[in-house]
């Protein structure tokens, strides 16, 4: 049984649709990541699932309760983090955590321990007495991911939680991410591609308002992206002809190997542009013709292209879709 269940999800405002006809599922310890433009509709999802914003049509539950009918079990069993975190600027942050801490209806004698438990996992304790108003948005950040998980919550729903972070930041709080994997199940948004690519086990990507794709990187990659650039580093002859024979395989480029002086060791780099993942019949062929295959590597955009490929019809009149970052 899954964790998490959307079925037919939809939201309308008015005439306009945020969200339309979204269905996925969820299991218990995955992280699973919203990948879209801004304005998608990622947003939107996560405070529906949340028990903060009520569907317009169709249904999401919980652990079993639904998000529309049982929102107040709902919300015990979530610890959600905003793209605003809501903090109080005037308030210290030991003394905030344990007024979210009373919130949440954690039993007085466990209060204290709670704290030190997810200051230590956030990495808040050299800010533990300043005020949050001081505090860099990173530590922001970091702080209302504390507030997220002081009551222990099965299910912990991240909105953006990268989002305005420097290089550094992004690094911890994608460890902090990581760190959660197989205690909570984990849901979170961003349109930073290489994040969702090494937080998340699975991806959703959402356009308009509608999912239009679902599954881990590599069938994704499977499923969407349709030529690809091999290249692989060959010692010996290189039967040209036989690589170009294997189906799939559009054009076969030949260079010696700048880097093996006077090139005595006969090495080539062979560039390989080809109508899906043939790599394996590549490597056949190298070895079978008495060559060595030293190395091979794919050339592609991963989940970029994959990206890119399912937003591509919808945004051709503005080139690459804005709002999307590949750091």
């Amino acid at each position: 049984m899954a964790l998490i269940d959307v079925q037919s999800l939809s939201k309308f405002y008015g005439p306009h649709a945020a969200v339309r006809d979204v269905s996925f599922k969820i299991k218990e310890g995955e992280i699973v990541g919203l990948l879209g433009l801004n304005g998608a509709g990622k947003s939107t999802i996560l405070k529906i699932l949340g028990s903060f914003l009520l569907p317009s049509a169709g249904q999401a539950s919980m652990a079993g309760f639904s998000v529309e009918f049982d929102a107040d079990r709902v919300r015990e069993l979530i610890g959600y983090l905003p793209d605003r975190p809501p903090l109080y600027d005037e308030m210290k942050v030991v003394p905030y955590l344990r007024f979210v801490a009373k919130l949440k209806n954690i039993p007085a004698d466990q209060i204290e321990s709670r704290i030190s438990d997810v200051l230590r996992k956030t990495n808040l304790e050299e800010v533990a007495w300043k005020c949050l108003g001081e505090l860099s948005h990173g530590f922001r950040q970091r702080a209302g991911i504390a507030q997220a998980l002081i009551h222990n919550p099965s299910i912990i729903i991240l909105d953006e939680p990268i989002n305005g972070l420097d290089p550094v930041q992004i690094v911890e709080m994608r460890d902090l991410i990581l760190s959660l994997r197989g205690k909570h199940t984990v849901i979170l948004s961003s349109h930073i591609l290489s994040e969702i690519t090494r937080t998340c086990d699975r991806i959703l990507i959402i356009d308009k308002g509608r999912l239009v794709a679902e599954g881990k990187e590599s069938e994704l990659e499977t499923a969407f992206v349709t030529t690809m650039r091999i290249i692989a580093e060959v010692q010996g002859e290189v039967n040209v002809a036989a690589l170009e024979a294997i189906k799939g395989v559009r054009q076969v480029g030949i260079t010696q190997n700048a880097g093996a002086q006077n090139n005595s060791a006969n090495i080539s780099v062979v560039t390989l542009d080809c109508d899906g993942d043939v790599r394996a019949q590549i490597a056949k062929s190298i070895v079978s013709s008495g060559a060595d295959l030293l190395e091979m590597s794919r050339e592609g955009n991963g989940l970029e292209a994959v990206f890119m490929n399912l937003v591509k019809s919808s945004n051709k009149s503005t080139g690459k879709p804005e709002g999307v970052k590949h750091a």
